[in-house]
């Protein structure tokens, strides 16, 4: 029992000995440790292949242009449907999930671009640059096929034109 006390006693000690503050002693000199905050700069913000703005590459797929013209509500409450039905497992309004949060991404990448991407993600990772570094930003995680035919994909592409 007495040597149980014991070296519970010296384990104590040591451990209250080698947690002290912050202030270290070398060599005559004292040395107050403090830390550091580190912050991001505007630059590396805009680094993320999720804020970049890309309008010209249309992607790899086989959407190349879209026209839009005045906003089709009818359109657009079918792509809120379909995505719904096949994207939310991944993908959050207002904010980062598995993917990137799609608000204003019709501001940030071309309509053909979003298509493409909706129906060839695998060949988008491989092809396209932009695509291969969002497929980065988020660990890696592919964007699962869920063969979406074109029209749906137009249909989607028009709900996103209502979440800017």
């Amino acid at each position: 029992m007495k040597k149980t006390v014991y070296l519970a006693s010296l384990a104590l000690s040591i451990l209250m000995i080698s947690c002290g503050g912050k202030e270290e002693k070398k060599d005559g000199f004292s040395v107050n440790r403090q830390k550091t905050e580190t912050t991001k700069t505007k630059t590396e913000s805009s680094d993320k292949a999720s804020k970049r703005v890309d309008l010209e590459s249309v992607g790899v797929g086989p959407v190349s242009s879209v026209t839009l013209e005045a906003l089709d509500q009818n359109l657009a409450d079918h792509g809120k449907t379909v995505f719904q039905n096949n994207c939310v497992a991944c993908h959050m309004i207002g904010r980062k999930f598995v993917g990137p949060d799609l608000t204003g991404v019709t501001t940030r990448r071309n309509p053909a671009w979003i298509m493409n991407m909706i129906m060839n993600p695998e060949e988008m990772v491989k092809k396209d640059p932009l695509a291969n570094d969002l497929f980065m930003e988020f660990n890696g995680a592919p964007m699962s096929n869920q063969n979406i035919a074109q029209e749906d994909a137009r249909a989607i592409l028009e709900y996103f034109r209502t979440i800017e």
